[in-house]
């Protein structure tokens, strides 16, 4: 007995516990003889499971995880053993066995029989590839040769379809070859070309739903592209947005970062690293990139969360070295390993943290179970796949569960040894249950019936018990046409050969000390929604976003994205929003702004508020002064009414223009007090084009009558000819008010016409809309208020004229005063309506209009009444005759006076002036009046006595 395999296998236990040692111990019972237990002589010896059929199936199955590699130099091309034995992917091969042998004895193709070739890939493209032209070699052929053809259309091959491989870069790979013969591949169903259709239930690189490069491939699983979307949709729903990624670098990697990458853009997630390993074990630099691969976990804090898209033994590898460096992180599993159960076995498992992952969806697996309890009364000749296991447990039967899994992941087909007794006493059966994946199950026997409803249909008018009845490029067209039930779910293959079946998502949780894959939620890929069967797996669900992997925190609310120097749109800074912008939602690239003027927002606002309307309103302490000023304005305008209506026959009234005139004038000024309840209040349409007419033909009424009174004055006591004569020509009462009061109207008509104002909303206060009037157009309103400014000053010229008159009737006087207060009012209005904004603006002009209306009201009637009240013995006839006679004496003497200078002048005589002319009280600008006994003097001319009787009767 020769001791290189016993030696080889010491070397290898040394590395496990010191259970591991007692296999030293066990080894030599079983060695019964030195030969290669699985060497490759002949093409027989390739296959590594089959059984005849009147129509044969392939399968491709990465069995063992890597070949291995000779050390001869040079290299030869000889086909090597493999090591690694993969007990998940031995049930999918018991999984194909099963479903076929449960179709032969079924109904589903009567009297027809399926038969298999299974053949390990050792995860090589290489070993695939040789395996694959196996399937193309024609019927029958004695030789296994593939012929050359340019027509393979009648060519029978020697497989109908293929089911496999594990892996995508290997499905790649033999798709391309069995295309030559559109033999149907499916993942887990291969079939191509020449042997038929590829079907795969394993192999989801979105790169082979692309049916021009891919033509004969189909699946039973989504592809990736639905798998990265749901890794996404799961990041972004838990809030991540800083993750790192790693991946074998094959194609199967490189396609699945891809796409992740794309899905990842999309979504606002960013890739912090990204880290490929080699997709061999063998190579050199493996560990030193898993070392590396560590080390930049570790250096990225920030990252918490982890996609892995690997191979499970490429897993195992990397989770040893992060257990050894205390990793804890949130890792998203790809289908390729979620649901692995020696990765979850792992002593220490639960120190890198949470694990959750995405798996194909389950069915029922008691039907396989109960053939896994039979598998011991199966026979080994035909299935050396099952013969390795049964020497695998004889090795590695009096270990514990992960040292036992871990025993058989190590043994090469070189260390084992046949011949093993009495199988029945060393089958575990609870071992391969517990590594049954039930979604790579579940895929499997989706993709055998799928081939067999193919041929079902292909054989309904062909006698199929002879192979060459049909060939695989029209069971190819058969299975796009495939519907299979599925717990009552119908499935078939879309436009690109997928199935678009369901995700489960997989959460590895610790129960009674033990890591177990528990199913969380399920994934429907084309509504893209996470499913929930209970409240307690959903709060499993919304547990995970309690851990944080962001490169900067979350903006909240009020404040968005500023992006820094980081190439990396996850890395920002969070700032506040600006005055009238807002943002209500977390991650805000941008802040929304308030769109419309009558919304506001301060800074860091989450929303817009609405502007306070301003207007001066009746409840406005200043407004109830205003309204209290003019409602005192009305009551004095009613009591003047009272007071003159009682003295209507008095030398007072009627030296005022008689009842009517007075009328007008405090009717005039009630206008104008009423005027200003239209500045007060919600301003309306109606309001603002009503207070400044009624006010501006109210004034205009107003002055128009004074103006009419100041002539009349003027009139009565002038005593220049000149002057007489033009202020007879000019005092016509009634026409001049109506004139005046008339141009007024029509200013007001033609601004309401053709430049109404209008409510208007001022803007001008950030976080107010003042309502206001807008004038329509300044410049009318301007010629508005100079118009009245102008009668006014006329009214103040004749009224200064004036001013001199007989002092206890002087209406002259006061009317010039009442005309200076409104010129003052008037004049400072300008600037300060010019510069005041805000609802107080109208207050303004009431203000100013008060003042104006009181100047003018109290000058020309309170006098008046003061003199009605309280100087009764002034207003009598006689006093006033008195009054008129001797101010028209003292004018006629001063005129006297001026003609005698003339005279003296002319004559050179001089005159001396008594001293009684010196301290007369009566002289009037500085002359000295004479007054003759019993008349008066006018230019030398005598003035009868009753010139003042003529006077009076003029006022």
């Amino acid at each position: 007995m020769t001791q290189e395999p016993l030696l080889a296998l010491q070397l290898g236990v040394s590395e496990w516990n010191r259970n591991m040692a007692f296999v030293s111990f066990l080894i030599p019972c079983f060695v019964m003889g030195t030969d290669i237990a699985f060497s490759c002589q002949n093409a027989a010896d390739f296959v590594g499971a089959s059984s005849p059929g009147d129509i044969v199936i392939g399968g491709l199955f990465a069995v063992h995880s890597e070949m291995l590699h000779t050390e001869e130099d040079p290299i030869k091309p000889v086909i090597q053993n493999c090591a690694g034995f993969e007990i998940q992917v031995f049930l999918q091969t018991l999984a194909m066995i099963h479903a076929i042998e449960t179709i032969n004895n079924s109904t589903l193709l009567s009297g027809i029989t399926l038969g298999y070739e299974i053949y390990d890939t050792c995860a090589e493209v290489t070993k695939a590839m040789a395996s694959a032209l196996r399937f193309l070699s024609k019927f029958n052929s004695s030789e296994d040769a593939v012929e050359f053809k340019c027509n393979y259309s009648d060519y029978i091959p020697r497989i109908k379809a293929v089911i496999g491989a594990s892996y995508s870069e290997v499905s790649m790979a033999v798709s391309r070859l069995l295309a030559l013969q559109l033999i149907p591949q499916e993942v887990i169903l291969t079939s191509n070309a020449t042997t038929g259709a590829i079907v795969s239930p394993a192999s989801s690189a979105e790169i082979l739903s692309d049916k021009i490069r891919f033509p004969s491939f189909f699946r039973t699983i989504p592809s990736d592209f639905h798998q990265t979307r749901a890794m996404t949709h799961l990041i972004c729903e838990s809030g991540w947005n800083w993750i790192g990624v790693i991946a074998t670098d094959d194609d199967n990697g490189r396609f699945a970062l891809e796409s992740f990458g794309v899905q990842a853009m999309a979504n606002n997630v960013c890739i912090a690293f990204k880290e490929m390993l080699p997709a061999y074990l063998s190579d050199s630099t493996f560990h030193n990139k898993v070392d590396h691969a560590i080390e930049k976990i570790v250096k990225e804090t920030k990252v918490n969360v982890i996609v892995v898209f690997m191979r499970q033994f490429h897993v195992l590898k990397l989770f040893k070295k992060a257990i050894e460096r205390n990793v804890n992180k949130i890792w998203i599993a790809s289908d390729n390993w979620s649901a692995a159960v020696k990765i979850s076995t792992i002593p220490n498992i639960k120190q890198l943290g949470t694990i959750v992952g995405f798996g194909f969806k389950s069915g029922d697996m008691s039907s396989f179970q109960d053939f896994l309890r039979n598998l011991p009364e199966k026979p080994t000749e035909t299935n050396k796949f099952l013969r390795e296991y049964i020497m695998l447990l004889s090795v590695c039967a009096h270990l514990e569960y992960h040292d036992f899994q871990t025993c058989i992941s190590n043994q090469s087909q070189d260390d084992l040894l046949e011949d093993v007794e009495n199988k029945y006493q060393i089958w575990r059966h609870d071992f391969l249950n517990a590594n049954i994946e039930p979604g790579f199950i579940q895929s499997t026997i989706l993709a055998v019936y799928a081939i067999a409803h193919a041929i079902k249909g292909q054989c309904k008018t062909r006698n199929c018990k002879d192979p060459s009845a049909f060939t695989p490029w029209e069971l190819l067209e058969e299975l796009k046409k495939v519907i299979i039930l599925d717990d009552d779910k119908e499935i078939k293959f879309d436009s690109n050969g997928d199935m678009s079946t369901s995700y489960d998502v997989l959460l590895w949780k610790e129960i009674d000390g033990h890591m177990e894959i528990t199913t969380m939620a399920e994934y429907d890929a084309e509504k893209g929604d996470f499913i929930f069967e209970d409240e307690e797996k959903k709060k499993d669900f919304l547990n995970l976003k309690k851990v944080q992997s962001t490169c900067s925190q979350h903006c909240r609310p009020g404040q968005m994205k500023k992006v820094t120097e980081s190439p990396h749109t996850c890395c920002y800074e969070c700032v506040y929003c600006p005055e009238n912008h807002y943002s209500n939602q977390t991650d805000m690239d941008y802040c929304y702004r308030c769109n419309n003027k009558s919304y506001w927002a301060p800074i860091n606002s989450t929303t817009c508020y609405k502007k306070t309307v301003h207007f001066l309103a009746w409840t406005d302490w200043f407004a109830v002064f205003l309204l209290l000023l003019s409602a005192f304005g009305v009551v004095l305008v009613l009591s003047i009414c009272v007071i003159f209506t009682k003295n209507l026959n008095t030398p007072v009234v009627k030296a005022s223009g008689g009842l009517t005139v007075c009328y007008i004038i405090l009717f005039s000024h009630f206008l104008i007090f009423l005027s200003t309840i239209f500045f007060i209040g919600v301003p309306t349409e109606f309001k603002c084009k009503t207070r400044q007419a009624v006010f501006g033909i109210s004034f205009t009424l107003c002055v128009s009558c004074i103006l009419i009174k100041s002539l009349k004055i003027l009139l009565a006591f002038s005593f220049d000819p000149k002057l007489q004569n033009f202020l007879k020509c000019m005092y016509k009462p009634i026409p001049t008010v109506v004139t005046c009061t008339g141009i007024q109207v029509i200013i007001c008509t033609f601004w309401l016409i053709f430049s109404t104002p209008f409510v208007s909303q001022n803007f001008s206060i950030p976080r107010a809309i003042i309502l206001e009037c807008n004038e329509g157009s300044i410049v009318v309103f301007g010629i508005m208020l100079g118009y009245i400014a102008a009668l006014a000053f006329i009214c103040f010229i004749f009224a200064f004229k004036g001013r001199k008159l007989p002092e206890n009737y002087n209406e002259a006087k006061f009317i010039t005063f009442g005309m200076l207060i409104y010129f003052i009012a008037w004049i400072v209005f300008i600037p300060v309506y010019a510069t005041t904004f805000g609802k107080y603006l109208p207050a303004v002009e009431i203000i100013v209009v008060l003042i104006s209306n009181y100047g003018i009201l109290c000058c020309t009637f309170l006098p008046k009444c003061y003199i009605i009240i309280y100087k009764q013995e002034t207003n009598t006839k006689s006093a006033f005759l008195k009054m008129v006679y001797t101010y028209s004496s003292k004018s006629a003497g001063s005129v006297a006076v001026s003609q005698v200078s003339l005279d003296s002048k002319s004559s050179s005589f001089r005159a001396p002036i008594s001293d009684s002319c010196k301290t007369d009280k009566h002289s009037v600008n500085g002359n000295c009046q004479f007054q003759v006994p019993g008349q008066s003097l006018i230019k030398g001319k005598v003035l009868p006595k009753n010139a003042a009787r003529k006077r009076v009767s003029s006022i």
